[in-house]
């Protein structure tokens, strides 16, 4: 028998089969469980009304109570729409739907009192209250007002429906006042008293009809609190039981390779960022354990230099090295950077890629089965069943959030003894994020850029300056430099109203014409040699413009190029953005990103356009980003959305994030096993979650 909170919606009383439906598709509520966890977004007080004279277009919710009268239909087809006013002696307000008119028929009656909730607007001059809550007043006072009434999302089919946020809250207040409503524990009597005291069942009670704003405030910080310590707890279990168990290879030697290198073929002094973040790879790759270092820096801080620093220290121990990177353009400069620094040295550098001709590929992996091949370079093709290594020792992995993580899992299976792993990423994480992102990682950052660098200078324009636009483009490229324009997609969409690259590049072509200037286009669907030819153009100079789509986010080094313009910038995510912008500003001259939009912009996107034009600082954007966007499924295989947090916001409850981690980190400390009585309800609690579910966390 499925334990009571399993129980389908349906048997709820007042549900039914017809509701529970509506409540599975809209709302996603299929069980009791699901209906325990769709929690308010917000309370307010419903004990007070306003006088409809007091009612006026502030964008605050206000409580009316009156008669209602003149309830009739006007318009017609797509413009049909229910009215009734509603007057209580101070004036009158219109109350106006626009969905669920037949049921809404059915229901309102003439001369009967009515208490409306909702937002007062205006139209034409007169107050109106756009589809409000609408119950009688006999229904109010049954039931039950408090001081606090929640305020539960809901959608228009299911309001229409009758499922508004107050049919909700009457739904819920049935299931927490069901006889069967004790929920088991879930955190020690220890973590219990000092979260306020609330045991689970009480803590539900107050989150969906509160008493008192103490109780709460504290019913909402205890769940906060367990959302964010059981995450805290898997991740950090998880770290431990790679540190304990899975073997490790001892890399005691620094040898020839890495200070022959270091002493004789280094171009430059390395940042005292990038020798920090080598001494913490060092120490890792002698400790005896698996390595799972996570390295950060923003665009251009220097980390493949960290990486094949480390590589070296790996053939100094007599294993081969991987680095795996999420494209052909990055995977060849990558090739081509490594292998221009290691040409003096005894190394031996491949690269593997889904281009990689039959006969090449049958002699490389026979190199790499014999253990020629010291460093092998590549795209997803490292993850095929034929790529045998002779003795890997260390993983690099590049750009890590455009690989799935089962992608990266399949790297663990390319040696009898996991090879160390190195994660980069040059999307700067909050701090926020990667205590709960990367809670099993050694998190390392490259805080410095090299010297000389210029910040870009960012600008945000619309289509009404594209002229002023051409001609500073026109002014660069006369002073010598070069040109980047991306576009989101490749051909016209009937679905889309984005600038198209084949458009663009026709456009761009007569603007700046042969013999003056000359044009280059990239994009993912060309075939490899056409797409290298028109890149060796772009870096030779031979070209002015390389007019591409976002197959240039990553891996294109060209630091004569001085502008990057990013077409529909609206669209694109805070990440690609700054991937995009970090292109240029790559060599000593000035450069310039300039962010074309059209004209009307959502919040969303105004926001994220402010914030590139605001800043450069990585960490900020990836604030930013992590609040618009949401971070993702933690623990699992979904890269980015919400994660399974029902409260806990990871920007807003950063503090109680490190408070639970604190705990997690204590727990683990004095009790790994949970043998201890007391941390009873934790141990169970953490089995039914890791139930059916893979283990990804070992995984980067």
């Amino acid at each position: 028998m499925l334990p009571w909170t399993q129980t389908p919606i349906e048997f709820l009383k007042g549900v039914g089969p017809q509701r529970g439906e509506v409540l599975g598709k809209e709302l996603g509520i299929a069980t009791f469980n699901d209906l325990l966890h769709h929690f308010p977004f917000r309370y307010v007080d419903r004990s007070k009304f306003h006088a409809v004279s007091e009612a006026v277009e502030d964008g605050a919710a206000v409580q009316l109570k009156g008669t209602l009268s003149a309830i009739k239909q006007v318009g017609q087809k797509q413009g049909r729409r229910l009215t009734a006013m509603l007057s209580d002696g101070t004036g009158s307000i219109e109350l106006v739907w626009f969905k669920g008119l037949k049921w809404l028929l059915q229901l309102l009656r003439e001369g009967a009192v009515y208490v409306a909730y909702g937002k007062v607007g205006l139209f034409k001059g007169r107050p109106n209250m756009a589809h409000p809550e609408l119950e009688t007043e006999e229904a109010w006072r049954a039931g039950g007002v408090t001081g606090l009434q929640p305020v539960y999302s809901t959608t228009e089919k299911a309001a229409a429906k009758g499922l508004n946020s107050r049919a909700l809250g009457k739904l819920t207040k049935t299931l927490v006042n069901l006889p069967e409503m004790q929920l088991p524990e879930t955190l020690s009597d220890e973590l219990v008293g000092w979260l306020g005291g609330l045991s689970r069942t009480q803590a539900f009670h107050q989150l969906h009809a509160p008493t008192d704003a103490r109780q709460l405030e504290l019913a909402t910080h205890r769940q906060k609190f367990e959302e964010l310590f059981f995450i805290q707890l898997d991740l950090i279990r998880r770290k431990k039981l790679v540190q304990e168990k899975v073997e490790g290879r001892r890399f005691e030697r620094v040898g020839e390779m890495l200070n022959r290198f270091y002493t004789a073929h280094l171009p430059f002094e390395p940042t005292n960022a990038q020798k920090r973040v080598v001494k913490e790879i060092r120490r890792d790759l002698g400790s005896g354990r698996q390595m799972n270092r996570l390295v950060q820096g923003d665009v251009g801080s220097g980390k493949t230099l960290v990486a094949l620093l480390s590589m070296l220290i790996a053939l100094d121990n007599g294993c081969q090295a991987a680095l795996m990177a999420p494209t052909e353009i990055l995977a060849q400069q990558h090739f081509a950077t490594i292998s221009g620094l290691l040409k003096d040295m005894p190394v031996e550098v491949r690269l593997l890629t889904g281009s990689t001709k039959a006969a090449a590929r049958r002699s490389l992996l026979s190199a790499l089965r014999s253990g020629h091949v010291h460093i092998l370079i590549g795209t997803h093709a490292l993850l095929e069943d034929a790529v045998v290594f002779h003795d890997l020792g260390l993983v690099v992995i590049d750009e890590q959030h455009r690989f799935g993580v089962a992608q990266r899992a399949r790297l663990w299976t390319k040696n009898s003894v996991p090879p160390h792993v190195l994660v980069m990423t040059a999307t700067p994480i909050p701090r926020t994020l990667a205590m709960t992102l990367y809670g099993d990682l050694d998190v390392s950052v490259i805080d410095e850029l090299p010297p000389g660098r210029r910040p870009v200078r960012t600008v945000h324009r619309s289509d009404a300056s594209r002229n002023a636009v051409f001609s500073f483009l026109e002014e660069q490229i006369r002073l010598g430099r070069q040109v980047y324009v991306v576009y989101p997609l490749i051909e016209e969409s009937e679905k889309s109203d984005l600038k198209d690259l084949t458009d663009g590049f026709e456009a761009i072509s007569r603007r700046f014409p042969l013999p003056q200037y000359a044009v280059s286009i990239v994009h993912g669907r060309m075939d490899q040699a056409t797409k290298d030819m028109e890149m060796a153009r772009f870096k030779k100079g031979e070209t002015n413009i390389l007019v591409a789509t976002t197959v240039i986010e990553v891996g294109v080094d060209v630091p004569n190029a001085t502008v990057m313009v990013i077409e529909n910038a609206e669209r694109f995510g805070l990440s690609q953005l700054h991937q995009l912008r970090g292109r240029v500003g790559r060599g000593a001259e000035q450069s310039y990103c300039i962010l074309m939009s059209g004209d009307r912009l959502g919040a969303d996107a105004r926001e994220r356009l402010g914030t590139m034009v605001r800043t450069n600082d990585g960490f900020e954007i990836a604030e930013t980003d992590l609040r618009l966007r949401g971070p993702g499924d933690l623990t699992g295989t979904q890269q980015s959305g919400i994660p399974l947090l029902y409260l806990a916001d990871l920007v807003h409850d950063a503090e109680l994030l490190q408070q639970a981690r604190a705990a997690a980190i204590r727990l683990m400390d004095t009790d790994p096993g949970m043998q201890d009585p007391a941390h009873a309800p934790i141990a169970r609690t953490m089995e039914e979650r890791g139930r059916d579910k893979a283990s990804w966390g070992r995984i980067s």
